[in-house]
């Protein structure tokens, strides 16, 4: 069986962008996003200056990530080793975009699915090359079956020395590059123009440009100012050298509904945790258990309800329940929430049982379904192996953390309108023990939070990608966000009052660390999008 794959011979292409034209001839790609396209990097200041070119495209990875977190195989390997696509699977999630790193798959501004180089599957099945790769004027692009040694592609492998983009993660990519200048080949090793000039346009990718950009500062319309702009000041980029030309940016896809779906079922998660703490130390009462089974279920509606709007084909959503890919953590959480629901409601029906050990085992088993829900994303982040952020092994400790606070504070405010508004309904949220006791599993995911946080600048992150997310947040534009709002208003404000506050004054703690968890899952989510892949 082949195996195919591509080489750029950097030492013959000229940047004339006959592949960007044959490849969107060929699929009739949009305008806007790119299979394949060319980018340009610039060494010194004119007239001592010269121009080199990298063409852009999908790797073909052997380990390729995007089918690994696609949750309706619509992303697949062949047994050829290209790496095909299915739109009509496709449920416009965006994970893949996410997962790869390399920027190579874009959402189709008509289709609304996924779709990227496949290396042009129709015409090697029919023995023809690539389109790019006939239209190349300097035979630049090489295609062909690697493992034949009398191939084209695997004699000039055996014969020269090349490189891979992103050798470190793994993907074990099938685009080598003869020639190539590094800067070309590493996002963030080069300053990038304000415009391209002849190159500008308004928009990117149509509907998903800027989605959910907003407040998030200086962030400009793909194919002007690209995001790398936002780390300048950062990098360690090579004196005289800037990226002149490049695809657009594709803007942030995973916009304000992933953190308010992360705020919704944290407090769906958390609730049901907390209270199962109230419940093993014999705070019970099955009026309290019905009261917090509704909430949970109602929050997890809300949650489904986010998951469906953030996909740009919300009329397949069922495909991840009909059609799953169960490698994927997409899935893997869909059946999770189903369980965790399903046994929420098992949970309004004992919840009057005499059957204590019933009662029990029923709540044991949803505490593990809602620990899960809570914090199942930070596995599905690590998926998304494209941005490097996410890799981090705190991450579930950090949601774990976020879900209890959200949990303690919903029920603190169930409290308090059990206190105002229902006359003492609830009799277990009456005792002085228990508030004391919510309070004390308030201040200790707290204090964990705080540490986390304040520990930042000085932490070690995995990568040089991971570490300028984490500058942008504490040290660059977002640093307001990051110490006003997650760290103070999230963490330190409420920690005080726990410490220092009684009565009335404990009112505000609740909403505080109900508005810092916004900020710090906004900045979790957003700000790693930011940084460039291509």
């Amino acid at each position: 069986m082949a195996n195919y794959g591509f080489i750029i011979d950097n030492r013959k292409c000229i940047g004339c962008h006959a592949c960007t034209v044959a490849c969107k001839s060929e699929h009739d790609v949009p305008i806007g996003v790119n299979r394949t396209w060319v980018k340009y990097i610039e060494h010194g200041e004119f007239p001592d200056s010269n121009r080199f070119f990298s063409v852009m495209r999908c790797n073909h990875c052997d380990d390729a990530p995007c089918t690994t977190i696609c949750p309706v195989t619509a992303l697949y390997r062949r047994d050829d080793g290209i790496i095909d696509f299915d739109n009509d699977r496709c449920i416009g999630c965006k994970a893949c975009t996410q997962a790869c790193p390399y920027d190579a798959l874009y959402i189709d501004p008509n289709t609304k699915t996924a779709a990227k180089c496949n290396y042009c599957t129709h015409r090697v099945d029919k023995g023809i090359e690539p389109a790019c790769v006939v239209v190349c004027p300097v035979h630049a692009i090489i295609s062909g079956d690697m493992d034949n040694p009398d191939s084209e592609i695997s004699q000039l492998l055996t014969e020269n020395t090349f490189e891979v983009r992103k050798p470190e993660k793994g993907t074990k990519p099938k685009v080598f590059y003869i020639n190539a200048q590094p800067e070309s080949l590493t996002p963030t090793a080069s300053a990038k123009e304000a415009s391209y000039l002849w190159g500008s346009q308004e928009e990117g990718v149509g509907h998903n440009a800027n989605k959910g950009t907003e407040g998030l500062g200086e962030f400009k319309s793909p194919g002007t100012t690209t995001q790398a702009a936002s780390v300048t000041g950062f990098g360690d980029f090579k004196e005289g050298t800037r990226t002149s030309y490049d695809a657009p940016e594709k803007g942030i896809l995973w916009g304000w509904e992933v953190p308010a779906y992360l705020m919704t079922k944290g407090i769906a998660a958390g609730t049901y945790l907390v209270h199962l703490i109230l419940w093993s130390l014999g705070y019970r009462e099955p009026t309290l258990l019905v009261a917090v089974s509704l909430i949970c279920m109602f929050f997890l509606l809300v949650t489904g309800v986010l998951l469906i709007l953030d996909m740009d084909r919300p009329d397949r959503f069922l495909n991840v329940l009909f059609r799953p890919q169960w490698k994927s953590w997409l899935v893997k959480g869909a059946y999770t929430i189903m369980g965790y629901g399903t046994l929420l409601g098992v949970n309004l029906l004992i919840a009057f049982s005499e059957s204590g050990n019933l009662i029990w085992a029923i709540m044991l088993l949803t505490g593990a379904f809602a620990l899960l829900t809570g914090i199942y994303t930070a596995f599905l982040f690590a998926q998304a192996r494209g941005r490097d952020y996410w890799q981090s092994p705190l991450l579930p400790y950090h949601m774990l953390s976020h879900i209890v606070m959200l949990g303690a504070s919903t029920l603190i405010i169930l409290g308090t309108v059990n206190h105002l508004f229902l006359d003492g309904f609830f009799s277990v949220l009456n005792l002085a023990g228990q508030d004391r006791l919510l309070y004390l599993v308030l201040l200790i995911p707290t204090a964990i939070i705080l540490l986390l946080q304040v520990s930042e600048p000085i932490m070690k992150h995995g990568s040089r990608d991971a570490q300028l997310a984490a500058l942008m947040m504490f040290k660059g534009r977002y640093r307001l966000h990051y110490w006003l709002g997650s760290v103070m208003i999230g963490c330190i404000i409420p920690l005080g009052l726990l410490m220092a506050a009684e009565g009335i004054a404990l009112v505000p703690l609740p909403f505080l660390i109900i508005t810092g968890v916004w900020i710090s899952n906004h900045l979790i989510v957003k700000v790693p999008q930011l940084i460039p892949l291509s």
